[in-house]
C-alpha cells in the first residue's frame, strides 16, 4: 500500500498553496472582458514591471500566449516564422500557427543546449525578392529553458545576438518563457535583462511559479492591445480572472525564490540516479528542474516497466520513449522527497532484475 507519494511528471501538478487559495478567496474581482479586473490589473502591471515591457496581458494557457504572440506578429497570411525543429511550439502545440493562423514554420536544428546555430538562422530568412514564390519571415522564436533539450537554458550573450539578427532583417523576436524565471534564477541574472532583446514573451505562471493556471504575454503597449483582441477571438476572455490572477500574484512572490532549491535538488538526484546500476544521467545538462534518465540497453529493462514499478512505491514519472523517462522538480517536493526517489529507484531497479531472474 502506498502511503507517500512524490509526483514528478511534470512542475505543472503542484496544487494551490494555503496561501493561494486564501488569496483566491478574498480576491477583488470584475469583469475583465470589459478591461475592469483589479486583480488581473494588478497581476499584469506587475509582471510588465519586472520583465521591463510595456504592457501584459493574462491568457489561459502557455499554448494560447504562444499563439497569440506568433498572430500578432504575423498578422498577414502566409507569413513565416523560423523556431527550433525541437521546440515546444513546433511539437507540442497542436500546429495552431499553420491550422488557426496561417503561419509557415520554418524549422532550424535545435543544438544540445537548446540554442540554433546564429548562421543557420541567418540563413533561414526568406529573401524579400523571392516573395513571388515564398512565404514571407517575419518572426523567430527561441524557448528558454529549452524543455526537450531537457530544460537548458539559452544565454544573456546568445539572445542578444539573436535580437541583432532579427534587428538586422527587420523581424521580430518573440521568447517561449515557459521557465524563464528559471532560467534567469540558473544564470543569475534579472529575468529583463535575459528579455531585454524580445519583443515579446510568454511566461507560464503554472509551470515553475507553481501557480494553478494562466500565462503571462508581455511586449510593447500595441502589441498588448492587439494580443488582447486575439485573445477575446480564440475564446481567451474569461470575466472574473482576478481569482485566478490572485493565485499568480503568490507565485510571483514566494515561488520565484524557490526556484534556486529545484534546480538544486534536480541536480542532487541527477547525480544519484547516474550511479545507478542500468540508468544514465547526462549530469552536465542538467541545469535547471528538469532530469532525463536513459536506461541501458544491457539492463533489459523498459521505461514502461520501470513507471509502472516506481508508482507501486508512489513515485510518478514521465515516459518519454521506451528507453527514457523525464522528472521535474518543482517546490513542493522536498529534499527528503528527492532522496526517498532516489531509494525507490534503486529498490525499483532490484525489483524488476529479481523478476527477470537476473
Amino acid at each position: 500500500m502506498v502511503t507517500r507519494r512524490v509526483d514528478l511528471r511534470s512542475d505543472t501538478v503542484t496544487k494551490p498553496t494555503e496561501t493561494m487559495r486564501a488569496a483566491m478567496a478574498a480576491a477583488e474581482v470584475d469583469d475583465d472582458v470589459l478591461g475592469n479586473d483589479p486583480t488581473a490589473f494588478r497581476l499584469e502591471s506587475e509582471m510588465a514591471k519586472i520583465m521591463e515591457k510595456e504592457a501584459a496581458l493574462f491568457v489561459p494557457s502557455g499554448t494560447m500566449g504562444n499563439l497569440i504572440s506568433v498572430l500578432v506578429h504575423c498578422d498577414i497570411r502566409g507569413s513565416e516564422v523560423i523556431l527550433g525543429h525541437n521546440s515546444h511550439i513546433h511539437i507540442y502545440e497542436n500546429g495552431g500557427i499553420s491550422t488557426i493562423g496561417g503561419v509557415h514554420p520554418r524549422t532550424v536544428k535545435n543544438n544540445a543546449d537548446g540554442t540554433m546555430d546564429i548562421d543557420s538562422i541567418e540563413a533561414s530568412i526568406r529573401d524579400p525578392k523571392g516573395e513571388l514564390v515564398y512565404p514571407t519571415t517575419r518572426l523567430i522564436c527561441l524557448e528558454n529553458t529549452h524543455g526537450n533539450t531537457g530544460g537548458r537554458v539559452l544565454s544573456v550573450e546568445y539572445t542578444d545576438r539573436v535580437g541583432e539578427v532579427a534587428k538586422k532583417y527587420g523581424l521580430k523576436l518573440h521568447i517561449d518563457g515557459a521557465r524563464i524565471f528559471n532560467a534567469a534564477v540558473a544564470l543569475g541574472v534579472p529575468v529583463s535583462r535575459l528579455v531585454q532583446a524580445a519583443d515579446s514573451v510568454s511566461v507560464c505562471l503554472s509551470k515553475g511559479l507553481g501557480a494553478p493556471v494562466g500565462t503571462i504575454i508581455v511586449g510593447s503597449q500595441s502589441f498588448i492591445n492587439k494580443a488582447r483582441r486575439l485573445r477575446k477571438t480564440l475564446g481567451g476572455g474569461m470575466r472574473q480572472v482576478g481569482v485566478l490572477c490572485a493565485a499568480a500574484l503568490v507565485a510571483i512572490q514566494e515561488n520565484v525564490a524557490k526556484l534556486e532549491s529545484d534546480h538544486k535538488k534536480a541536480k542532487f538526484l541527477a547525480d544519484g540516479l547516474n550511479k545507478v546500476e542500468g540508468l544514465e544521467v547526462d549530469v552536465d545538462s542538467v541545469e535547471t528542474n528538469m532530469i532525463f534518465i536513459d536506461i541501458l540497453e544491457h539492463s533489459k529493462l523498459n521505461a514502461e516497466k520501470l513507471r509502472k514499478k516506481l508508482e507501486e512505491h508512489g513515485i510518478f514519472v514521465m515516459q518519454e520513449s521506451s528507453s527514457r523517462i523525464r522528472i521535474v522538480m518543482h517546490h513542493q517536493i522536498s529534499f527528503k522527497d528527492a532522496q526517498f526517489t532516489l531509494s525507490c529507484f534503486q529498490q525499483a531497479l532490484g525489483e524488476v532484475h529479481e523478476e527477470n531472474g537476473n
